[in-house]
């Protein structure tokens, strides 16, 4: 497999398209690129343009895996409105939630499903984390199971991202690792969660929601046990293993080795990774 590379990309505010120049991933940053506004952009100013960027993948005819979350948004945004212009034609999408199955649905995308359709040509999604082996941390929107069975099945994942979602390994952000589990003993679940990696400083927490501090309940409806690392948990596919061996554990949000190639908006431009 070829080593991955990185394109950098000069964007302006008004749009996302714009010509690509060339540049080796190892060049220094600051030569990469100069900024690409006057202005300060606004995080979901970012995620706009990395998910613009990554719609110029789409071809007519495609059978889509639409991603969920506010960086996904803005490509379904698009696809659809590609659609209308006539730009692009005969998509099906396959949504990995029940709100992007909504919004979908009143963007005029044609919609299906894996039993339909258990090969996909792209799919596109945000994540929260990203390493820099382009392994992920998805699901602090709650779609990680729907997500993971859709862009498994995907000849090409395309993962967009603003450059905030950057780490030097997953967990690195202090932010949540979600695992979903069966609402059964929760608690008995979650705690041997908490003690698989105890060594890490991990803490677990049933994710609840609103001010009521009900369980937060998924499209599946399980429940989901968010872990917070104090350290680098290692080897992601011991982790992944000793996780799902779990009884009362149905997926957690890991995507390793998944992504086929990474879209970076930042201040600097745009960064594309392919592996």
């Amino acid at each position: 497999m070829p080593a991955p590379y990185c394109r950098r990309f000069i964007v302006s505010e008004k749009s996302a398209m714009e010509t690509a120049i060339a540049v080796p991933s190892s060049t220094p940053s600051g030569l990469l690129a100069p900024p690409l506004s006057s202005g300060i952009l606004t995080q979901d100013e970012l995620k706009k343009i990395a998910a613009y960027k990554a719609v110029e993948y789409v071809e007519s005819g495609m059978v889509l895996g639409l991603g969920t979350g506010s960086t996904a948004k803005h490509a379904v945004d698009r696809i659809g409105e590609l659609l209308r212009q006539g730009k692009l034609k005969n998509i099906i999408g396959i949504p990995t939630s029940k709100k992007t199955h909504e919004q979908a649905l009143s963007l005029g995308i044609p919609l299906s499903d894996l039993d339909s359709h258990p090969v996909l040509d792209l799919a596109i999604d945000g994540a929260d984390e990203v390493d820099p082996h382009l392994n992920l941390v998805k699901g602090r929107g709650g779609s990680l199971l729907r997500e993971k069975m859709v862009e498994g099945a995907c000849k090409k994942f395309v993962v967009i991202v603003d450059e905030s979602k950057l780490v030097k390994y997953l967990g690195g952000s202090g932010l949540a690792l979600p695992v979903e589990i069966v609402p059964f003993c929760w608690n008995f679940t979650a705690v041997r969660l908490q003690n698989l990696f105890q060594t890490h400083g991990c803490v677990a927490k049933l994710r609840t929601s609103g001010e009521n501090g009900q369980p937060f309940v998924t499209d599946n409806r399980n429940y989901i046990v968010d872990l917070y690392f104090k350290e680098d948990i290692g080897d992601l596919n011991v982790a992944s293993d000793e996780i799902l061996r779990l009884a009362g554990v149905v997926e957690h949000g890991m995507f390793i080795g998944m992504a086929t190639t990474l879209i970076v908006a930042g201040e600097l431009g745009i960064t594309i990774k392919n592996k």
